[in-house]
């Protein structure tokens, strides 16, 4: 998570693999798209701890390929950062692959939410 300032941190066995799996579901949100982190976590095998997969981005190296900007919350909003600037950064890049906002800075998921259809990923440990 470059831009965000964000640096990579060291975790358990169980936390890489977890971090591994959450990754792989961000990794599928298609460009110009959107998911919420209760989303990504169900789908990562994860369901109802939203909050690890906060913690798995913020664990992002600098430079990382994984498009963590794609992740908002369950109100369509950008997420309170604790780096100034994080969430300016974090909307910039997704008004680049085209997601719009609303006045009070809000995303219509019923245009912009991924709907993953037929991907068995929770399942793969690897």
């Amino acid at each position: 998570m470059q831009a965000a300032g964000r640096k990579g941190q060291s975790g358990g066995r169980a936390a890489g693999s977890t971090r591994s799996r959450i990754y792989a579901v961000v990794r599928r949100i298609p460009r110009g798209r959107v998911a919420t982190y209760g989303q990504v976590a169900a789908l990562a095998g994860l369901a109802g701890h939203a909050r690890q997969v906060g913690y798995a981005l913020h664990a992002l190296p600098d430079g990382s390929t994984v498009p963590w900007q794609r992740v908002v919350n369950a109100r369509g909003e950008i997420s309170l950062r604790s780096v100034p600037g994080a969430g300016l950064t974090q909307r910039m890049l997704l008004e680049r692959e085209g997601v719009r906002f609303d006045a009070r800075g809000r995303i219509a998921f019923e245009k912009y939410r991924w709907e993953l259809r037929g991907w068995t990923g929770a399942s793969s440990r690897g």
